[in-house]
């Protein structure tokens, strides 16, 4: 079944372009790649990139199978412990174990507070970035490898100088023959805009004329000794065919599609909007109006919902409003799955320190109202013991390329034992960069004797302020 052409007037259910592939960078949880876990749900000591913890991996396991057998939704998950002991991480690999085409957003509770947009919408953003819709379309298109690209001018009847390209005649073949078509001259801009040449292998799409460019057809692979260029074999059937697409998009995406839309009703036009800077606010009414489409889409099998994952990191930072609506989020039969974060005790709940008769605040674990956390699974995390600790910066220093004596593996462990995992990482390309510089490849004990010297960890700052006089204060 075909998903309905969007007309004006109608809700628009075309996912954007997929966005360009960035420069893999090296960032704090580049190694980590999955959970570990074994087969029947234990936890490896060290798998995947993930060292220790194995207990709240575990349960994390148990979460995970419950997100795909659908069954876990309205019920989040709350990680706590002490800073440093790895609870992004655990998201990280929560992500990593659900694959790309899961929704994953992840944000801190400070996000929320904006001059432009209210807290509530903010929030409720989040959670249509993190609910996915798979959208299978079967489209008419005329696919095949380019041999004719020729535009036909024609005087411009608008002034009397120059030329305009009244159409465009292009001719394309596939391996069951060939075919020529007659253009529209909207086309052909669509056909600058994507360097199409003759020998490459393009699809046009018959009901929105947008062009998409598949690569360079591989009978001119042998052209070229070294070039950066992407061959792909000549399309198979007839150049005019039906061709079953699946696209991923998030409800996020329809919304601001929807709040927006300028220009024409195609998608090259609606979407390259999203590309705009400002924020935008998206009333109920279009979203309420968005879900109706959305479920009647569900409903003839053409779109699949697909709940993705909402961390919110920091969760104490939001306040009683954010809390609230939480509650109601959560209870709503679109609802991906959350998952919050803490590093606190009992604190107060921010936005109940001047409440009437509570001029302190209500205080409560995690910063968290009791209501809210009743519906919480809550999982711990434990301080990492130095054995682990050694595991953990071995493994970066394998990721990051730092080559690092055994003795001067064994200190960064006893730092981190002694202040924080946090701080033994931070020493690792200080102390790679004074190797260098001293003209060694390794980087040994004396480098990290000496970065101990010019920087100070969390424990041993606190002592140096606890010393000072308490009448001057100074250094």
């Amino acid at each position: 079944m075909t998903a309905p052409s969007a007309q004006p007037g109608t809700i628009i259910t075309q996912p954007p372009p997929p966005a360009a592939n960035r420069e893999s960078r090296i960032a704090a949880h580049s190694h980590i790649k999955g959970l570990g876990l074994a087969d029947d749900g234990t936890a490896m000591e060290s798998s995947q990139g993930f060292v220790g913890q194995r207990n709240a991996r575990e349960a994390l396991g148990l979460h995970l199978a419950l997100l795909r057998q659908g069954r876990h939704s309205g019920r989040p998950l709350l990680l706590v412990g002490p800073p440093g002991t790895g609870k992004t991480a655990l998201a990280v690999a929560l992500s990593q174990e659900l694959g790309s085409k899961v929704p994953f957003c992840a944000v801190v509770g400070s996000e929320v507070f904006s001059g432009e947009v209210k807290k509530t919408e903010v929030l409720g953003s989040c959670f249509r970035r993190a609910i996915g819709l798979r959208i299978k379309e079967t489209k008419e298109v005329y696919e095949g490898e380019v041999t004719e690209l020729t535009p036909s001018e024609a005087e411009n009847p608008l002034s009397g100088y120059g030329k305009t390209i009244s159409h465009v005649i292009v001719g394309l073949k596939t391996v069951k023959g060939t075919k020529q078509l007659r253009l529209d001259p909207s086309v052909y801009e669509a056909i600058q805009k994507e360097r199409v040449v003759v020998g490459d292998v393009i699809y046009i799409e018959a009901n929105t004329g947008a062009v998409k460019r598949v690569g360079r057809s591989d009978a001119y692979a042998t052209e070229y000794d070294l070039e950066a260029e992407e061959y792909v074999p000549l399309p198979k059937g007839d150049v005019h065919k039906r061709k079953e697409l699946v696209q991923d998009v998030t409800l996020h995406d329809l919304d601001m599609a929807n709040a927006r839309p300028q220009g024409g009703q195609d998608i090259m036009s609606v979407m390259g909007q999203l590309v705009k800077g400002g924020r935008t606010e998206v009333t109920d009414k279009l979203r309420r109006e968005i879900n109706k489409v959305v479920d009647k889409y569900i409903e003839q099998g053409v779109a699949e919902l697909v709940p993705g994952v909402l961390f919110i990191d920091e969760v104490h930072m939001l306040d009683m409003e954010c809390f609230t609506y939480l509650n109601r989020a959560l209870e709503s039969p679109l609802s991906p799955y959350v998952v919050f974060a803490s590093n606190r005790g009992i604190c107060t709940i921010r936005g109940t320190e001047f409440d009437g008769s509570f001029s302190a605040g209500i205080r409560s674990p995690h910063g968290i109202p009791v209501d809210l956390l009743d519906r919480c699974m809550i999982v711990k995390t434990e301080p990492y013991s130095r054995d682990e600790v050694r595991s953990v910066v071995d493994t970066r220093t394998r990721v990051e390329g730092i080559a690092v004596t055994p003795e001067a593996l064994d200190r960064l462990a006893d730092e981190g034992e002694k202040s924080s995992l946090r701080y033994a990482l931070q020493l690792l390309t200080p102390a790679s960069i004074l190797a260098k510089t001293a003209g060694r490849t390794d980087v040994g004990v004396s480098d990290i004797d000496e970065l101990g010297s010019l920087f100070l960890d969390t424990k041993r700052s606190t002592n140096v302020l606890k010393d000072l006089d308490a009448n001057t204060k100074v250094y």
